[in-house]
Parts: C-alpha cells; sequence; structure tokens
C-alpha cells in the first residue's frame, strides 16, 4: 500500500492551529487545547498512512475538530441526561431524582463549614448519625434508627453485630442476587454468619423454620424478593409468623426489605410491595432498607429497630467504612422532612410524583411535548399514544405503569443513529427504541427540557 507522502506533508504545524482566531478564542487550559491538536493531528496522520486520502486539511475543518475534541475533554463524565424511558428508578442513570428541598440543601452544606460531627447545643463533638435518627423513628415508628451508604452495606452491618459466629435462617426462595452479582450469601459469608437455608426455591413452611433451629442460630432473617416475582405454586412464611416463631425462642429478626416505601403505594395502584410502617407493627427487631428507590431520595441504607442492636452496630468497626457522608445526610433529612406530611412528600418528592401520576395527569403533558414536535416536523412524524412504563431500580417487577408517550419515526436517519446520536449531544436524551419506533414517555421528561428535546430532534432528523 502506497503513501500518500504529499498529502503527510500538507498537515499543518501546530504553530499555525494556534494562531487561528477559533482557536486563540478557546475557553480552556493550554494543555487541553494542545492536547486536542496533536491528538487531531495524530488522528490525520493516522488516516493519511492507513490509504485514506479523502481527509479533509481544511484549516477550518481541522480546527472544528481540535474544539470538538476540547468540547470533550472540557465536559464533565459524570452529567445529567434527559431520561425518556418511563422507568422512574433507572439504576443505570442515577435512580431516584432529589426534591428541590433536597437540592438546596446539598448545596447549602457544600458551600459553607457545617455542624456534621458537631453539637451546636452542648458546644462539644455530637454525631453525624444524630441529625436524622431520630426523623426516622419518628416517621417510621421505630425505636432507634441509622443511616449507612446503601442498603447492601445496611445488610452487611446488620449481620456482622447481629449474627457474627452464629447460624442465621434463610429461605432458599430468598437468596437473591441484588445486582452486580452481589449475593445474600456472599453478604452472610462476609459478615461472620453461617447461611442455613430452609425451604425449597417455591415452598417453605413454618415447620422449616421451626426445625432448623438449633443452640447455634444467631438469627432469623427474610428477604424482599423485590427485583422478582415467584407465581403459581408457592408459599412463604410471613414476617408477622417469623417475628412469632423468633421471639417465642428468644431469637431476633430481621427483615432486608431492599426497596422502603413509607406511603400506601397500593392506594395508587401498585401493588405486591411492602409499608415500612406496616412492618414496623409486625414486632420485627430489625429492619433496612434504601434511600434512593421507592423513598425518594440520596442513595443510603437506612437501619429502623430495636435500640439494643442499633446501639451495638453504632459501635460496630465496619460502621465507620460504611457511613455516610455529608452531602447524603443533607439530602436524606430533607426528604424525610417531606415525610412528616405525606400529602406533602407526593407533591414534592419527584419518584412519588412520578409514580402516582395518572393517565389524565400525563395527557396534558404529553400534549405540549406533541405540539411542540408536530409543529411543522422535517424528516420525522410523531404520534401521541400510550404505552407502558416502569417503576425500575429492582421495585415491584411484574407491574407495568400504564403511560403517555411520543412515538416517533424518522424519514432521513435510521432510529438506531437517531438513538446513538441522542447519546451524543450535550444533554443526552435517553429513550427507548420499540416496533420501529422511538418512544419518549412523558412521565420521566421534566417539561423544563421539552423543548431541548424538540430542538434536538429537528437539528438530528434534518
Amino acid at each position: 500500500m502506497s503513501v500518500n507522502t504529499a498529502l503527510l506533508r500538507k498537515i499543518p504545524k501546530i504553530d499555525e492551529i494556534l494562531k487561528q482566531p477559533s482557536i486563540e478564542a478557546a475557553d480552556c487550559s493550554h494543555s487541553i487545547l494542545m492536547e486536542s491538536i496533536r491528538e487531531t493531528l495524530d488522528s490525520l496522520r493516522q488516516n493519511i498512512l492507513g490509504g485514506n486520502d479523502s481527509v479533509s486539511l481544511e484549516m477550518d475543518d481541522i480546527c472544528a475538530q481540535v474544539m470538538e475534541l476540547v468540547t470533550q475533554k472540557n465536559t464533565m463524565h459524570l452529567r445529567p441526561v434527559i431520561n425518556a424511558t418511563g422507568i422512574i428508578l433507572h439504576t443505570n442513570l442515577g435512580r431516584a431524582k432529589l426534591s428541590d428541598r433536597a437540592v438546596d440543601a446539598i448545596t447549602s452544606i457544600a458551600q459553607d463549614y457545617n455542624n456534621l460531627e458537631y453539637n451546636l447545643e452542648k458546644g462539644a463533638r455530637g454525631s453525624r448519625y444524630d441529625h436524622v435518627d431520630k426523623l426516622i423513628c419518628k416517621i417510621t415508628g421505630a425505636e432507634a434508627a441509622m443511616a449507612v451508604n446503601n442498603n447492601a452495606a445496611a445488610v452487611m452491618l446488620i449481620l456482622s453485630t447481629m449474627a457474627k459466629g452464629h447460624e442465621v435462617v434463610v429461605s432458599r426462595g430468598e437468596l437473591v442476587e441484588i445486582g452486580g452479582a452481589f449475593r445474600v450469601p456472599d453478604i452472610m459469608a462476609q459478615s461472620g454468619g453461617t447461611l442455613v437455608e430452609v425451604g425449597t426455591t417455591n415452598k417453605t413452611h413454618y415447620s422449616d423454620y421451626v426445625n432448623a433451629i438449633t443452640e447455634e442460630t444467631g438469627a432469623l432473617l427474610k428477604v424482599h424478593t423485590s427485583n422478582f416475582k415467584i407465581m403459581g405454586f408457592f408459599e412463604e412464611v410471613t414476617l408477622e409468623e417469623m417475628v412469632e416463631i423468633g421471639h417465642s425462642r428468644n431469637l431476633p429478626v430481621i427483615y432486608d426489605m431492599g426497596s422502603g416505601s413509607l406511603v400506601r403505594l397500593e392506594n395508587y395502584g401498585i401493588q405486591d410491595e411492602p409499608n415500612v410502617l406496616d412492618l414496623m407493627k409486625t414486632g420485627v427487631d430489625i429492619l433496612s432498607f434504601s434511600g434512593d428507590k421507592l423513598l425518594g431520595g440520596p442513595q443510603a441504607g437506612i437501619i429502623i429497630g430495636k435500640k439494643e442492636w442499633i446501639d451495638k452496630m453504632k459501635k460496630n468497626p465496619l460502621t465507620r467504612a460504611f457511613r455516610i457522608d455529608k452531602f447524603t445526610l443533607a439530602a436524606l433529612e430533607a426528604t424525610l422532612r417531606d415525610y412528616l406530611d405525606p400529602d406533602v412528600a407526593l407533591k414534592s418528592i419527584p419518584t412519588l410524583q412520578m409514580m402516582t401520576a395518572t393517565l389524565d395527569d400525563l395527557k396534558p403533558k404529553g400534549q405540549k411535548l406533541y405540539d411542540l414536535l408536530s409543529s411543522e416536523p422535517e424528516g420525522y412524524t410523531v404520534e401521541l399514544t400510550e404505552d407502558f412504563g416502569q417503576i425500575g431500580g429492582g421495585s415491584v417487577p411484574t407491574q407495568m405503569i400504564p403511560s403517555v408517550v411520543i412515538a416517533l419515526k424518522t424519514t432521513k436517519i435510521s432510529l438506531d443513529k437517531l438513538e446513538e446520536e441522542l447519546r451524543k449531544v450535550s444533554l443526552p436524551i435517553i429513550a427507548r427504541i420499540s416496533k420501529e419506533r422511538m418512544l419518549f414517555d412523558v412521565r420521566t421528561i421534566d417539561e423544563r427540557h421539552f423543548e431541548y428535546i424538540n430542538e434536538t430532534l429537528r437539528k438530528l432528523c434534518k
């Protein structure tokens, strides 16, 4: 393969590029600018050496490539996206959106010093747990509470404190994997407890727990199967029954709830999801749940239950490794304060707003986006229709939620290419393709992004 040496000689020098107006006006550090220029020139050189004689060596084109690289290098890697998928708690997209109150709380704490571990009343060292413990207890009715950095950490801390060196009885049907190959048996092994499986995958009886209890038993554990559902020939022992078994034998009962709803979702058509307040009435000794799932707050693991066990957990060396930072505490406290009045929580917490929105609520919202997109469209057609979304985040896996979507078909670009290009724009738009249409579910889209979506689609579909 011959190399076009004449074309190689035409590649401009770095000094020439630096003198171009668009480069001189670049708003970036000199190191990023130089790195972008070198990478651009190296790419041109490699293309020519590879036999590509059609590369453009026009100075404007080269400068445009440089500035595109500059933009990429100056863009935060972790950044906002528009969730148009209709999956409310999309794990890959950061799960719960925070309320305005929670965002303001984070900003306030970030900009100033704060009383993270300082008791303002006593003028002495305080505990970071004091900021939310009493609030959690007031809302849930628990004796004591604490928060760690996620629910997996919560379960690890609970088992390490309550079951280290002892056996823990668990139903085989509840030996779940919560994601990322993080499994209940693995957590048990790391905590120092010994797993004792009872029952079968689809059926576990009261007698299975009773017969498994020995002098080595330290606790009974129940795990909410929040990310899957067994249907048909199935039986499980209720939490109330497990508490009866455990307390009659002086054994603590632990419930890994996972998702953590503080409102009665069945009132809004969302079934099969337990409620924290109801569960605490069973007398369960320790219960844990997530902050960034159905609660609608920041990532956290919330532990509630008997004070004697919570006090021991706070003294466990693992607690320091699992503790939450000031930003999480600020957001969690702000979110929990909204739950002091459930009606306020339903209106102010985005996750609850989206979960409880009805078709009648969503149709006017969908009409607004449709009106924007359907005004003299070029390169696409749109339809306002109904489809289904999901709660997501490993919660309520079997239930689809009726929703309102904009279904788009393109004439100038393939849907796969459009989906790819939507991920590359400054504020990426994450949509889904179904039945040769691109769907934009308005349940998970903020109205303030409608105009941006309209402008972006018009530009890309041309």
